[in-house]
């Protein structure tokens, strides 16, 4: 189970749940305890859920699709993600959205507390702008009500849903364009520099995440203008003044924040060693601070709530702990637990992480998180270092993680660094990767793996690197680099050529800090991604590698993988291919994940065995 909401009126919960390969929408109602479920495509990614009033649920799906003839410029498949509707009365699902729309086609600006309407942008082709439309969820009519215009990238609506600002983002500038009403024609109020100089300082004022309050000029921002992190501001729309500061942590950006009904902050969002929230509402920080007393040790989050608070889905979680979901009633002060991610894990028998830090070659201090096997002394350890994917903007954080698991269990100690370029820790941070794809970035990971020596935590000559989407680059890439480091690598669903995937998805770098995929790939020089890639430099490639994709995946196309497939034959490498004929950028289906698992295992015991491995495999032979 993933990802409960119960409905405002507290009556229904929908959830995702995984079986036979598919994912399906479960709706339960809490009365009677009966329910219904609906399966995506096969061919489909879930995104996102929320419900649409209580008894609509709105659901963001993603598929791979083919161009139609020649695009100039752009590879021959994308990523369509599309907006659907499922009835909870008549159990139906319909598409939502214009009749002609490119490929992004779930940017919802707003949703009706009462499910009647929603307000999205959308492209009606791939060379146009986006426009904005509103919805009528009952009838699913759509209607324009803003054109492309100005070459404005993104729109902003107030808390009842009026389109109140624009912006567009130019190569050296962010232009703003805003109205007090939907009466009004938009008029420039600001034009945003990405590079002021100040006293021969580079000085870049960024804003994320407006929410304007309806009815004023008035609203709320994440910037980073009176220093290096994302904190919460008060913001005057027509002076463009940013106001007093409301929260801010020191040493880390606010990743988000929220307001409710009425336009009053509600909470925000942060990560320093692990995930947080920061209520504003002092009833929902007294229900947050009991939850925690009562559930020692685990993170606490409350997902979603009725309208009047009656009712709350609760979320636990800790790196030893999948988690459990709980329905909340603190009225009656009542805490059931309904349902978990996966009941088969006994989190006594998991390792322990850490969060530690280590210093970079060029001094540049890099946060990872440290996972060691149980029940083994930690010295002379064989390594996996496991690269986060991403890159820019993402990080990983204390959630529990079932393959740092698998592979601590097989007795390896596993470092992921959050690399720099990783999100949350600053502009400066990271800025630094900026350019530093297959550089800096990747002399973090080969630092993590020194650092881990001079403690002799791990044995230096028995060290693999693995990792997914990104990660699963860094894998490669460092093996390919890096020989004398690494004996192997392994990677899933991992970009191999970074050129076409940039045909594919120009934003597959987009990150808060920056626009212009060019500066943050290749710097300000005109750096080659051809010298980075592992495909193109599959000829110095020495060690074994793991290749494993989805053909469904519409985030890191399949040809990703057949390209260096094909160039890894070529060169006669020493390679195992695995495709997984109906997954897409991860696993829905159990017995692939397991085979996943299976697959690595062998690999790993192959090229860098464990002590723990050789064990098992000496008593399996002598029992035999």
């Amino acid at each position: 189970m993933s990802s409960p909401r119960i409905s405002p009126d507290g009556e229904r919960l929908v959830f995702s749940q995984l079986a036979e390969g598919k994912t399906y929408l479960t709706v339960r109602n809490l009365a009677d305890d009966t329910a219904f479920s609906k399966a995506l495509p096969k061919d489909s990614e879930l995104n996102w859920l929320r419900w649409a009033g209580s008894g609509k649920v709105l659901l963001s799906v993603s598929s791979l699709k083919q161009y139609r003839g020649q695009r100039r410029g752009l590879g021959d498949e994308f990523q369509q993600t599309e907006l659907y509707l499922l009835d909870t009365a008549t159990q139906s699902v319909r598409y939502i959205g214009p009749e002609r729309v490119g490929p992004d086609g779930d940017n919802v600006l707003h949703l009706d507390d009462d499910g009647k309407f929603l307000v999205m942008t959308a492209r009606e082709s791939i060379y146009k702008y986006p426009s904005v439309f509103r919805i009528d969820l009952e009838t699913g009519e759509s209607e324009k009500l803003i054109d492309e215009h100005k070459r404005v990238w993104r729109w902003v609506t107030d808390t009842e849903g009026v389109v109140r600002m624009g912006y567009s983002f130019r190569r050296s500038s962010t232009l703003v364009y805003y109205r007090s009403s939907e009466d009004e024609d938009f008029k420039r109020i600001e034009k945003i520099k990405d590079k002021d100089v100040i006293d021969d300082e580079v000085a870049e004022p960024l804003f994320d995440g407006f929410i304007i309050v309806a009815g004023s000029d008035d609203g709320y921002v994440l910037t980073n203008a009176d220093n290096n992190h994302f904190s919460l501001h008060h913001f005057n729309l027509l002076t463009s003044e940013i106001g007093e500061e409301v929260f801010s942590v020191p040493g880390h950006d606010l990743s988000r924040f929220r307001v409710d009904a009425e336009g009053a902050l509600s909470a925000a969002i942060y990560t320093d060693s692990r995930d947080r929230i920061k209520w504003f509402d002092p009833v929902m920080e007294k229900h947050q601070a009991a939850l925690e007393r009562a559930m020692k040790g685990q993170e606490v989050w409350i997902t979603s709530h009725s309208d009047d608070y009656s009712r709350m889905v609760v979320f636990t979680t800790s790196p030893q702990d999948p988690g459990s979901f709980y329905l909340f009633e603190p009225n009656a002060r009542r805490l059931d637990r309904f349902g978990g991610v996966n009941d088969q894990i006994d989190p006594n028998l998991m390792a322990t992480t850490t969060y530690e830090t280590y210093t970079a070659r060029d001094g540049t201090k890099i946060p990872a998180y440290l996972t060691l096997p149980s029940g083994v002394e930690p010295a002379n350890l064989p390594l996996i270092i496991n690269p986060h994917g991403g890159p820019y903007g993402v990080r990983n954080t204390m959630d529990f993680d079932a393959r740092v698991q698998f592979l601590a269990n097989r007795g390896y100690a596993v470092l992921q660094p959050n690399y720099r370029g990783s999100g949350g820790y600053g502009k400066d941070f990271v800025t630094l990767g900026e350019g530093e794809i297959g550089r800096a970035m990747q002399d973090d990971l080969d630092d993590g793996m020194d650092w881990l020596v001079s403690r002799g935590i791990i044995d230096p000559a028995r060290v693999c690197i693995m990792g997914s989407s990104y990660g699963g680059y860094a894998a490669l890439w460092g093996v390919t680099r890096n020989p004398e480091r690494y004996r192997c690598a392994a990677s899933f669903a991992g970009v191999t050529d970074f050129d076409r995937q940039l045909r594919f998805d120009r934003d597959y770098f987009k990150h808060r800090y920056a626009s212009d995929f060019r500066e943050r790939v290749r710097g300000e020089d005109d750096f080659n991604m051809d010298d980075v890639s592992p495909k193109t430099m599959v000829h110095q490639l020495q060690r074994p590698v793991l290749l494993a994709h989805g053909k469904l995946d519409s985030r890191v196309p399949y040809t990703q993988f057949t390209v260096y497939k094909d160039s890894l034959e070529d060169v006669g490498a020493d390679a195992v291919f695995v495709t997984y004929e109906e997954e897409g950028h991860g696993f829905t289906d159990k017995d692939n994940r397991k085979d996943w698992l299976d697959q690595l295992e062998a690999f790993l015991k192959k090229h860098n065995p464990s002590d723990r491995m050789l064990a098992a495999g000496d008593t399996a032979s002598h029992q035999k």
